[in-house]
């Protein structure tokens, strides 16, 4: 792709440039070793789908189906098509339903997606009290605990704390229905329960930038002064110290989006898990393929944004990777992290 005279001219853009190159070409490589990896696993789609008497498919309706799919082309014709459809956002027919993809996401994503969101809000949240309470309460009242919750939170498994939230809160103090998993409460309490393990590492990357930051003469100064505990970290500690985090963040949609799945499940809700779980088990390989595709997707753009949002928000950052961009003293001798372009 040739780069206009502005790119040329702005290393941050000839650097958002080939990142954007960089992140379609990843997707399409995504989507090509997904198709590869569901083409070959084991079982036949037509005998177990459409010759399945309980569907109730005639030879002629199940051939014009073959055809309409393009099963009886090569392996080779069928990865064009369905890229060449993908590309322009037509996920094709579910074997199944005979339903198109899209719709089927359509219904459920928005379930997965507040759920998502709940924890991803439950894990910043908590991410942050843990941060501060190891950086201002004393020692004799449990600072060292704090220290320790992240990786005590890390070890136990989403699952695990979804059935303990979901026997204490649920059937021991009745605060919420397990009949009812898309309640306000239900939704919180599988937030919690999806948020907990990711915020043990967003706290871990943010305690240790605060250590860092709080041993700096501004915070010396800053104290000195009087200024009090809250005001500091809020004004002073908190913005130089959540950089890193921005890329935490981007790496762990994958583990917010896979929880999801998981938490879905325990806490008896419709969303994008469950419309996995009945593809893998139907093998209905246009929806499965769409979905660990569109996961891809995802992935990709998020960490794309990151990488962004990285150099806007510090300015020491090299853009390594753009044409004619020379780092100043001040970036040399920084010695933070560095955007890899490459």
């Amino acid at each position: 792709m040739a780069r206009t005279p502005a790119a040329r001219g702005n290393p941050y853009l000839s650097y958002a440039a080939k990142r954007l190159i960089q992140a379609v070409v990843v997707i399409l490589l995504a989507y090509v070793f997904t198709f590869v990896v569901v083409s070959i696993l084991p079982g036949d789609p037509i005998t177990s789908v459409l010759r399945d008497p309980q569907n109730g498919f005639s030879e002629s309706e199940i051939q014009e189906i073959i055809a309409a799919q393009g099963l009886d082309k090569p392996i080779i014709i069928q990865l064009w098509t369905s890229l060449s459809h993908f590309v322009v956002g037509d996920l094709g027919l579910s074997m199944r339903s005979s339903r198109p993809v899209t719709t089927l996401i359509a219904e459920v994503l928005p379930s997965t997606l507040v759920l998502a969101g709940t924890g991803l809000v439950v894990a910043l949240l908590l991410a942050m009290v843990i941060a501060y309470g190891t950086q201002f309460v004393p020692k004799r009242f449990g600072q060292g605990l704090l220290r320790g919750l992240p990786s005590l939170s890390l070890s136990v498994p989403n699952f695990v704390i979804g059935l303990v939230l979901i026997h204490a809160f649920g059937f021991q103090l009745g605060l919420f229905r397990v009949l009812e998993p898309n309640s306000l409460w239900a939704t919180v309490f599988a937030g919690i329960a999806l948020g907990i393990p990711v915020s043990a590492q967003i706290a871990e990357v943010l305690i240790a930038n605060l250590d860092n930051e709080s041993r700096q003469e501004y915070a010396a100064v800053a104290r000195g002064r009087g200024l009090g505990q809250m005001r500091l970290f809020t004004k002073h500690l908190l913005k130089p110290s959540s950089l890193p985090v921005v890329t935490v963040l981007a790496l762990t949609v994958g583990e917010l989006l896979g929880g999801s799945l998981i938490t879905e499940t325990v806490f008896g809700r419709t969303g994008v898990g469950s419309l996995v779980q009945r593809s893998v088990s139907t093998q209905d390989l246009p929806v499965l393929q769409a979905i660990v595709s569109l996961t891809a997707v995802v992935f990709v753009l998020i960490n794309l944004a990151a990488d962004l949002v990285y150099p806007l928000l510090d300015p020491r950052v090299k853009l390594l990777g753009a044409s004619k961009f020379r780092p100043t003293s001040a970036d040399e001798g920084s010695g933070v992290s560095q955007a890899v372009a490459s």
